[in-house]
């Protein structure tokens, strides 16, 4: 760490301890309105002042079945998936490209060294997860590199005091040989908590060679038996053969992933925790299924990270936070050789809030790699409540992504790395307004950005005989404006209306890109929740996507469950109308699919 970074960490470090209240209290910015037992974070989202989307997994799940269905009711998350289930898909925020989005585990980075093809690759099963937090827009300060376009947050959670024991297990098949078998079990008592959680999602393919199995299982335990603080050890691993026909052009391919990961917190009294973190993961790619010794790739990626982290309350309506972090990655695979690197940070963040009508964070991440070579990342967002019901919002953030391992070391016929390629770098801007009329069901977000990005990194060529390069675009720049309204309707229904609308500049005349140019232009959402007698849920979800390269499509979604009792039947309807499109170029995506089966519900309380 620079003497830059050391000053402003050492400095307010030492005025929050001189600061420091006597008594032993809670402080609300580590609550974020849900209890937060064991990490904490950077600086909850609640005060961050940014546009974020919360998704909780907990309050229908029998609606969805995996995390890409969560993330669809967000418009600014374009989404690039390859098969159902969410297998092989790629994810975005606000245009950028699938590597300048972050994927984070309780806080904790889970993005893939290799490749960001396999950030979505999760090890933590979905019915282990609680809410999904998305923040839209540059997130380095808080959390490093990959977060220029934005950060995905998976959230697990304490299982309830009031539950001794709870066992949630659902079962179902639809057409394509669809099958779906997802268990979960929690153990609670005054000091220890437990829960495991299993899923296996497997289908025949809706083409040759299409086929996946898709598994995850882990273990939770939180221990409220050491003086400082909880404890909180996740344990995960998964395994996903599937066949990847045409996934990296028009070759019959096969592939397998396989991840394991293991994290520890600990909170050390009720400002700090510690962490650590360790994941490895594994990905065999055979070209040709009918040869497959004719070329194939063999990639073990590991990494690791570690984080020591503090909130102090300096009044009543501010707060420091401030921490260090460490980690660092490997690879060793027969394309892409042996290489590692490592990096430090240290990053600070003072909260101010109901300054009268104002609140304002003010951020800073000092980033120091392998090398000595060092990145500064600065944030500041503020919000002004024009009255009692409105709300404006504005901030400024830098972003950067460090090259992956294939980005920088591939080479095949169709593509070649760049060892020479530079980081990326971006300013991101944004403001917008948050409308909550007194006593009305209705409420309003919009927000306008810009994001100026610097060395981004893209696969093109000026020939389509020649094979992709990875090399540093020119200066790029996105433009882009977002909405969301919900509106609370008669007898427990609920209307979402969301509408995002992003534009490039163009590409150099003549140029050929493979990603940075194939995002989501505009993306319209509109979604209907209710409650039927009998305790029935139902949900209608209606998305209009239009990619750069495409004409626009429709996808409608259709569920209905029951949302008590012991026995939970369900039906849910992916791609009612059988649209047929392509999320990635090249590659067609299975049309209507029909899920049906039943959940059963059991549970002891105290």
């Amino acid at each position: 760490m620079n003497s830059r970074t050391f000053l402003i960490v050492a400095g307010l470090s030492t005025f929050a301890w001189a600061q420091q209240p006597q008594q032993s209290t809670s402080i609300a910015p580590v609550q974020e309105n849900i209890t937060v037992t064991t990490a904490i974070p950077p600086i909850p989202l609640s005060e961050s002042n940014r546009s974020v989307q919360t998704l909780d997994t907990r309050e229908q799940p029998l609606l969805f079945n995996n995390v890409t269905d969560y993330l669809r009711q967000d418009t600014t998350v374009n989404l690039q998936s390859r098969a159902a289930n969410g297998v092989q898909a790629d994810l975005s925020i606000r245009g950028t490209t699938f590597e300048q989005s972050l994927v984070l585990l309780n806080g904790l980075r889970i993005n893939d060294p290799e490749t960001a093809h396999m950030n979505l690759d999760i090890s933590v099963p979905l019915n282990a997860l609680s809410r999904v937090e998305v923040l839209h827009g540059s997130g380095s300060t808080f959390y490093g590199s990959d977060a220029i376009g934005g950060a995905v947050n998976l959230i697990t959670q304490r299982p309830p005091a009031d539950t001794r024991f709870s066992l949630i297990a659902k079962s179902g098949a639809g057409n394509y040989g669809s099958l779906e078998n997802h268990l979960r079990a929690d153990w609670s008592s005054r000091r220890i908590s437990e829960e495991l959680s299993g899923s296996r999602d497997t289908s025949d393919g809706f083409i040759h060679n299409r086929n996946y199995s898709s598994n995850a299982l882990s273990s939770e335990t939180w221990l409220s038996v050491l003086k400082p603080g909880t404890t909180d050890i996740l344990l995960a691993t998964s395994d996903r053969p599937y066949g990847a026909n045409q996934f990296y052009g028009n070759y019959n391919s096969w592939e397998r992933t396989k991840g394991w990961f293991a994290a520890l917190q600990q909170q050390l009294g009720q400002r700090t925790s510690a962490s650590f973190a360790y994941r490895r993961h594994t990905d065999l790619f055979v070209l040709l299924l009918e040869r497959p010794n004719y070329y194939r790739n063999n990639h073990i990626t590991t990494a690791w990270q570690g984080a020591l982290r503090r909130a102090d309350a300096l009044g009543t309506n501010t707060t420091l936070s401030y921490g260090l972090e460490a980690n660092g990655d490997d690879i060793h695979s027969t394309n892409l050789g042996i290489h590692a690197r490592n990096q430090g940070a240290g990053y600070v963040n003072l909260s101010l809030r109901s300054l009268k009508r104002l609140s304002l964070s003010l951020g800073a991440r000092e980033q120091v790699f392998s090398g000595g070579t060092s990145v500064f990342s600065p944030n500041v967002a503020g919000a002004y409540s024009l009255t009692g019901t409105l709300r404006l919002r504005g901030s400024v953030g830098h972003g950067y992504r460090l090259p992956t391992y294939l980005d920088l070391y591939y080479s095949d016929p169709a593509t070649v790395g760049n060892p020479h390629l530079k980081p990326e770098s971006s300013w991101s801007y944004e403001g917008g307004f948050d409308w909550t009329p007194a006593n009305s069901p209705f409420t309003l977000s919009a927000t306008g950005f810009h994001l100026r990005l610097k060395d981004g990194i893209d696969y093109s060529k000026y020939d389509l005989s020649k094979p992709w390069q990875a090399v540093n675009v020119a200066n790029n720049a996105y433009n882009g404006a977002e909405a969301s309204m919900r509106l609370r309707l008669p007898a427990s229904q609920q209307l979402q209306l969301g509408y995002t609308a992003v534009q490039a500049t163009s590409p150099p005349p003549g140029l050929i890109s493979e990603y940075a140019f194939n995002y989501a232009a505009q993306s319209a959402l509109i979604a209907w929740s209710g409650q039927f007698p009998g305790q029935i849920v139902a949900r209608s979800q209606l998305a209009v996507i239009q990619k750069t390269t495409q004409s626009p499509y429709p996808l409608w979604d259709v569920a209905l469950a029951r949302n008590t009792g012991k026995f939970r039947p369900y039906v849910r309807v992916l791609n009612l109308t059988n649209t047929s499109y392509q999320e990635v170029p090249g590659v067609p995506v299975q049309g209507r699919t029909v899920m049906a089966g039943a959940e059963l519900n059991w549970s002891i309380r105290r």
